[in-house]
């Protein structure tokens, strides 16, 4: 594959050997289903008394792997493994940290496929997306380790004071925290889990992964990856189970010197809110959605703009964050571009994501299933369905959780779904007059992710300046408001999507996993 790199928006014509390999790998992964796997506590394998079935929602009869029910007491022992091994590894030189970290990038590249096949089954992604999201964390790793290097470790000269007869000297030093959770979600359950962890790591800090309940299995790999390039016992901890429990345990240890958390707003308000509980502020860097719009000018491409909104609206069923779960249309193009919107979604191939030629797999798990239909019994009631809005129970389809992708018009901009985020495939469409509507339209959301632009290059300028959004993209047929890459488009958000005001995979985002400390030294002359 020479030649060839893989990210979301090269991932529409990858070379062959691509496919090969994942065969490959999915044809061993389905000869080798429902093994059990351990939590890792200090560099060990642990077992629970309690375990749990971890399904795929491809086919709900099949299980992918026994994981460990973990409890309080395994969050006690991940958090005291964590502490014990801050000590040595936050002195262990920088130099000597990336050099491990660069270790786990090589791993993830070369497990690209066999990782990428556990994502397809339980997550549910198609297989571009799935190798997407290995390939991205390990470009994740790699961009901390990088901003390491270029800013030498942090260390910075400050000003001499003017001292007569005393040569005064000032130097800024960035600091690991200590202990740093990672709680991650099911959508992107590696890019959100290693490449905060790769951060916090590169920086010094040792890490407790939790991952979500619905992607245990391809987190362990991770880890694992870790743990079999060599960091040191303690410094990568891995421990699953209910958030009730496990996860509340481990917000609330007071080992906790920091917190990156990914998921909806709701649940990341309420663990922001306890988090503060503590006994001083803590840092707590969160990701909490996104409703996220596209803006179509009478000036656009429209055929970019299709492909770019279908993409966006329905790449893995409409579960990210970054989902173009909202359009608006100037009133000039809006009878041509929708029955091209209708077209594409219409061709969009549904089934077992781990087949070469679909495009959509299912929703993650029972609770997705039932807020598709019910969102669609509401949105029927006010909107016109344009496209879809069903369950698929065909044949081997009854086995799964599959939702046709969907889209509506003429739902009044009164309606409460133009700004509650679905996270399922449904997408809703709507007119404007002039771009300055559009615009208010837009930002007037509690979110502020991802948002795309299809128009003249001064639509674009009047987007990028007036838009309340941290990833912003202008007439991109890749897609209108997802297909980030570290180093390229650093992904977060403002307003109620994001707490940090800094991207992940960008220049400033290393930095928020260490605090300052100013050394001065006075001597005399």
């Amino acid at each position: 594959m020479a030649g060839f790199k893989l990210t979301y928006a090269t991932m529409y014509n990858p070379p062959e050997e691509l496919h090969t390999h994942f065969d490959n790998s999915i044809a061993k992964l389905k000869a080798n289903l429902g093994k059990e796997y351990s939590m890792i506590i200090n560099g060990k394998d642990v077992f629970a008394d309690e375990k749990f079935e971890d399904r795929t929602p491809i086919d709900t009869s099949m299980v992918l792997a026994v994981m460990q029910k973990g409890n309080e007491k395994h969050a006690a022992q991940a958090m005291a493994a964590a502490r014990k091994a801050f000590p040595s590894w936050s002195h262990t030189p920088w130099q000597e940290r990336i050099r491990l970290l660069r270790k786990v990038s090589e791993l993830l590249d070369d497990r690209l496929t066999e990782m990428g096949a556990v994502m397809s089954m339980e997550v549910g992604k198609n297989r571009m997306e799935s190798m997407g999201d290995v390939a991205e964390t390990a470009d994740l790793i790699r961009y901390s380790c990088q901003m390491m290097e270029e800013n030498d470790g942090f260390v910075k000269a400050m000003g001499k004071d003017p001292l007569p007869n005393h040569d005064v000297t000032n130097i800024s030093v960035l600091r690991p925290y200590g202990v740093w959770l990672v709680v991650s979600p099911f959508n992107f359950p590696f890019a959100l889990t290693g490449g905060p962890a790769g951060a916090a790591l590169a920086a010094g800090n040792t890490v407790v992964l939790k991952p979500a309940s619905d992607t245990p299995f391809i987190v362990h790999m991770l880890a694992s990856a870790f743990r079999d390039a060599g960091l040191p016992d303690g410094v990568v901890n891995f421990v699953t189970g209910p958030g009730r429990t496990l996860g509340s345990a481990l917000v609330n240890s007071p080992e906790v010197d920091g917190v990156t958390f990914t998921g909806s707003y709701d649940v990341g308000m309420k663990m922001f809110r306890d988090f503060a509980n503590g006994r001083y502020v803590r840092p707590m860097v969160l990701e909490l959605g996104g409703k996220n719009p596209t803006i179509v000018t009478k000036d656009a491409n429209l055929e970019d703009a299709a492909q770019g909104i279908v993409r966006s609206a329905f790449g893995l069923q409409g579960q990210k964050c970054s989902a173009g779960s909202r359009v608006y249309i100037q009133e000039d193009v809006y009878d041509a571009l929708v029955p091209k919107l209708k077209e594409l979604t219409e061709k969009l191939s549904i089934g077992d994501p781990t087949e070469r030629k679909v495009f959509l797999g299912p929703v993650i798990n029972k609770s997705s299933y039932e807020d598709f239909q019910n969102f669609n019994s509401e949105l029927m009631k006010s909107g016109k369905l344009l496209t879809g809005g069903h369950i698929l129970t065909r044949g081997d389809l009854a086995k799964g959780y599959y939702c046709e992708p969907t889209l509506y018009t003429d739902l009044p901009y009164s309606h409460r779904l133009w700004k509650h985020e679905m996270f399922v495939p449904i997408t809703t469409i709507g007119k404007f007059k002039t771009l300055e509507e559009a615009m208010a339209m837009a930002n007037d959301v509690d979110y502020g992710l991802t948002a795309g632009i299809y128009g003249s290059e001064s639509d674009a300028e009047y987007f990028f300046d007036k838009i309340e959004a941290g990833v912003t993209y202008a007439n991109r047929p890749q897609g209108s408001t997802t297909g980030a890459w570290p180093g390229f488009q650093p992904f977060g958000g403002w307003k109620g999507s994001g707490s940090s005001g800094k991207n992940g995979g960008g220049l400033h985002y290393v930095q928020l996993y260490m605090h300052e400390q100013i050394r001065t030294m006075v001597r005399p002359k």
